[in-house]
């Protein structure tokens, strides 16, 4: 069974802003405002990153680096429980405001040691995983959450990106240190998928992670493990079902549509494939299939179109919900998730900018924060999400940059880890072997 992260985030997240306007008023009126000055494909990019790494840097435990699951859009009013995969997507993005300068450089590279002197040295861990949620100050157990292997993959592919990024001695021993003594065949479990959790209460979960979704990283990761790998034929015991719409074929379950962002957010799959998929291909096709599918909806939800599309899990009026499509998943209501585009946009650039900028131009200061862009938001009814989510900050900034300079992707696959359990799995060059799907 192929779980959804709404069985991961359980966090209520019910809070909202009325938008001045509601129903189809707002969206009318909206769009028939001039626009202002319509910014730069890079100054909107820009904008995106400075304010997501406002978030990871201010939203951060100072003394542990634990970054929060969500905070107010506006700065401040965090709930008080931090994420580890949140804390992933933070490591990477004080990669990024080191390189561009966000901060003083010195100050950056500081809160990179402290999180992983933490993360190393303090962090309460089983078999060398965390917990999903824990206690920003003390990095205990949250809310009864789970260890849950994928957000540990999440937080483990910031902190090897930190290992390439940074110079310094003490983080390269810390990071490699959190990595290897991850005790990867633990979470299978006996079997050759990795269970969906554990729980001290009740311990591995009958689900697993057995259908392709944003789980390529935590195999890949297990995989490349030079202290407790798993074995490669576990790759090949992920079910990878396919999908058409719009007359196109592709590897998918019905699922949201980060599933075919999170993994890609790191691993570099272009120009290259396994026996069953360019995967990278695979996401461009997926991202299309959405942006129709949007389209699609547009006859019933008057605010989506070509140029106004991206549903995928987020914070709604009713609380996180795993929602997109195709085929239909959830709830959708007329909600738009500006994470959805972000995080394609190394797939669909020119659609994914478009939508960024006439979102940006068409709700304005409505939706857009401190911290960017807020979670969700409705012009149909008029709510909007009070908060920010820091993985879907997170996903943002990441494939922002590297729509912009491919700067994740070269400094993450530095890592020897990451290269050799793509070469164990099979990966090849295009052009070398045929993949049974393409």
């Amino acid at each position: 069974m192929n779980p959804t992260r709404r069985q991961f985030l359980r966090v209520a997240l019910t809070g909202a802003a009325a938008l001045p306007l509601t129903g189809k008023t707002l969206a009318a009126s909206v769009l028939a405002r001039p626009h202002p000055a319509a910014l730069s494909d890079d100054l909107l990019l820009e904008e995106i990153e400075r304010a997501a790494f406002e978030f990871f840097w201010n939203e951060a435990s100072p003394v542990t680096g634990l970054v929060m699951d969500k905070a107010n859009a506006n700065g401040g009013g965090s709930p008080g429980i931090a994420s580890i995969a949140a804390t992933g997507f933070g490591l990477t993005a004080l990669c990024i405001g080191h390189a561009r300068k966000y901060r003083p450089q010195a100050e950056v590279e500081q809160r990179v040691e402290t999180t992983l002197r933490f993360l190393a040295q303090n962090a309460p861990v089983e078999h060398g995983f965390m917990y999903h949620f824990v206690d920003p100050a003390t990095g205990e157990r949250a809310r009864r959450s789970e260890i849950s292997p994928i957000d540990n993959a999440i937080l483990l592919c910031g902190v090897l990106t930190c290992r390439e990024h940074f110079d310094a001695t003490q983080i390269k021993h810390n990071a490699a240190e959190i990595f290897n003594r991850v005790d990867w065949p633990w979470a299978l479990n006996g079997g050759n998928t990795f269970a969906l959790d554990w729980k001290p209460e009740h311990g591995f979960s009958r689900l697993r992670w057995d259908s392709y979704c944003e789980s390529m990283m935590l195999y890949l990761l297990a995989v490349g493990s030079p202290t407790h790998p798993i074995p490669a034929e576990c790759w090949n015991a992920v079910r990878r079902p396919k999908m058409v719409y719009g007359g196109r074929q592709y590897v998918s379950s019905p699922a949201p549509l980060f599933v075919h962002q999170f993994s890609h957010a790191w691993f570099d799959f272009r120009d290259k494939h396994d026996d069953y998929a360019n995967y990278f291909e695979n996401s461009m096709i997926a991202s299309h299939a959405h942006r129709e599918f949007c389209v699609e909806l547009g006859q019933k939800f008057p605010c989506y179109s070509g140029d106004v599309w991206g549903i995928t899990a987020s914070d709604s009026s009713a609380g996180y919900v795993a929602w997109g499509g195709p085929p239909l998943l959830g709830p959708i209501d007329g909600s738009l998730v500006p994470a959805a585009s972000a995080g394609s946009l190394p797939f669909t650039f020119p659609e994914s900018i478009t939508a960024l900028k006439t979102l940006r131009s068409h709700y304005g200061s409505q939706i857009w924060k401190q911290y960017g862009f807020v979670d969700a938001f409705n012009p149909l009814t008029g709510w909007a999400s009070k908060y920010v989510l820091g993985i879907d900050v997170g996903i943002s900034m990441l494939m922002a940059e590297n729509a912009r300079s491919q700067f994740v992707w070269n400094t993450f696959m530095r890592n020897a880890e990451a290269t050799t359990a793509m070469e164990r799995v099979g990966f090849m060059p295009d052009g070398f072997g045929v993949p049974l799907f393409a």
